[in-house]
C-alpha cells in the first residue's frame, strides 16, 4: 500500500496480466501469477481457442476472466501486460497484437520459428516503446550467469572453444504419438533445435558474448524415431576471433549427458551435473608459449571448485524481472529483442543441414523461410490446405 497526501491509504500499483494461451506453460505461468508469488503483479485474464481449457481455467482460477482470443482480451482493458504461450508460429503475431494495443508484451521461448518473423516482431516491439522480454529462464541460473561474468571479466581471458552436449532431452515414440502436431514441420517447425534446445542455444551465445560467423551442421531427422523433424544434431561454428565451437544434441540418448565446457586463453570452465570447475592457468597460453623453450612443458595450472551460488529462480525470476522493469525500470535479464540471436543459430543449423553447406551469418533469412516452407508444405500434419507456416492449429505450448 501507499499513502496519499491526504492521509488516504493508496493501492500499490500492480501489473494485470494476460495470458495467451493456457496450456502447459501458459498455465503454469498462470499459477504463479494467481499464487501471488510475483511481488506486484496479477493475474487479470487468460485466453485459449480450446472451449474445454477456457472451461477448466474458469474453474482453476476464479475471478480471472477468460477470452476464447486474444482480441477480445486486448479490448477488454483488463491487461496491461501481455504472457504469450501459445504455439510456436504464433508468438510473433500475437506480441505484434499487443504492442499494437500498447501493452507490455513477455513471450515464451523460442521468439518464433523462423528469424524472418521475429525480426518483424522486434521491429513492432522497438515502435511501440513497450516494454519487450522473452522467458529465458535459463539466464537467471546462477552458474551460467557467473559463466558469462567470468568470461566478461576477462578472467577465462580470450574464448578459444566451446563444446556443449546437450543429450539428455530422452523422449520416447510415445512422446511424440501423443499429438499428432508433435514433431512435424507444420505443426511445431522443428524438432529439438526449437522444442528443446532454444535455452542452450541462447546461453550458447549469451554466456560467451559472441555470435558465430559461419555454422556447418549435420542434423539427422527421424533418427531411431518415427517422425518428420531433427532429433540428432550435430554442429559446428566458427567465429571471428578464430574460437571454434561444438554443438551436440539430441532426444534418443539414454542416460543423456548436460557439458557445457568453454576454453579461454586463461584456462578452462566446465559446468556439468549442476557445479562449475574452472582449471585456471597460473599465466595466460599464450603468455607461456612465448617466453617457454622446453620441450613437452605444460603451463600450471590450477583446479578451482567455484562455491554454488544460490538457487535458480527459475520462471518466477523472470516474471518478476519483467514486472519490476515495467514498475520501477529495473533491466531486463533476457530483452524479447535478443530472442532472434538464438534462434538465427537454429536457423543455421537448419539451413546448413538442409543445404549441405556453410551457413553464414548473418543469415540468409529468406533462403532458410523458403527452405522451410518446402518442408511445411509436404508435411504430415496439416489441419486444412491453407499455408501452415502462416497460421498453425492452435495448440498448448507444451514441450
Amino acid at each position: 500500500m501507499t499513502v496519499q497526501s491526504n492521509g488516504q491509504k493508496a493501492e500499490t500499483p500492480k501489473v494485470r496480466y494476460g495470458i495467451v494461451g493456457v496450456g502447459n506453460m501458459g498455465s503454469s505461468h498462470a499459477d504463479l501469477l494467481w499464487s501471488g508469488r510475483i511481488a506486484g503483479a496479477e493475474l487479470a485474464a487468460v485466453c485459449d481457442g480450446s472451449e474445454s481449457r477456457r472451461e477448466w481455467a474458469k474453474e482453476r482460477w476464479t475471478d480471472v476472466a477468460v477470452f476464447e482470443n486474444s482480441e477480445a482480451m486486448l479490448e477488454s482493458g483488463l491487461v496491461d501486460a501481455v504472457l504469450v504461450a501459445c504455439p510456436h508460429y504464433d508468438h510473433p503475431s500475437e506480441a505484434i497484437r499487443a504492442f499494437a494495443k500498447g501493452k507490455h508484451v513477455l513471450i515464451e521461448k523460442p521468439a518464433g520459428v523462423y528469424a524472418k518473423q521475429v525480426r518483424e516482431m522486434n521491429e513492432a516491439a522497438a515502435a511501440s516503446g513497450k516494454k519487450f522480454g522473452i522467458v529465458y529462464n535459463q539466464r537467471m541460473n546462477p552458474l551460467y550467469r557467473k559463466l558469462r561474468e567470468l568470461i566478461a571479466s576477462g578472467e577465462l581471458g580470450e574464448i578459444r572453444r566451446t563444446n556443449w552436449i546437450i543429450t539428455d532431452w530422452y523422449r520416447s515414440q510415445a512422446y511424440y504419438d501423443s499429438g499428432t502436431w508433435r514433431a512435424t514441420w507444420a505443426g511445431e517447425g522443428g524438432g529439438v533445435l526449437i522444442n528443446q534446445c532454444p535455452h542452450q542455444l541462447d546461453l550458447w551465445q549469451w554466456t560467451i558474448g559472441m555470435m558465430p560467423t559461419r555454422i556447418r551442421a549435420f542434423c539427422q531427422e527421424g533418427k531411431h524415431r518415427n517422425i518428420e523433424v531433427e532429433n540428432d544434431v550435430t554442429a559446428y561454428a566458427e567465429y571471428a576471433n578464430g574460437a571454434t565451437g561444438v554443438f551436440i544434441t539430441s532426444t534418443a540418448d539414454a542416460p543423456g549427458t548436460n557439458r557445457f565446457e568453454v576454453t579461454g586463453d586463461r584456462g578452462k570452465i566446465v559446468i556439468e551435473d549442476g557445479k562449475m570447475t574452472f582449471w585456471r592457468l597460473r599465466v595466460p597460453e599464450s603468455q607461456f608459449n612465448a617466453g617457454n623453450s622446453t620441450p613437452f612443458a605444460r603451463p600450471e595450472c590450477w583446479k578451482v571448485e567455484i562455491p554454488p551460488q544460490g538457487e535458480n529462480p527459475e520462471h518466477a525470476g523472470i516474471i518478476q524481472n519483467f514486472t519490476n522493469a515495467i514498475l520501477h525500470g529495473e533491466e531486463l535479464v533476457a530483452p524479447g529483442e535478443e530472442g532472434i540471436l538464438g534462434l538465427t543459430i537454429s536457423n543455421a543449423i537448419h539451413l546448413s543441414s538442409w543445404t549441405d553447406d556453410w551457413a553464414n551469418l548473418p543469415l540468409d533469412e529468406e533462403r532458410h523461410f523458403a527452405e522451410l516452407s518446402k518442408r511445411i508444405s509436404r508435411s504430415t500434419f496439416r489441419k486444412d490446405t491453407a499455408a501452415a507456416a502462416s497460421k498453425p492449429v492452435d495448440l498448448s505450448n507444451t514441450f
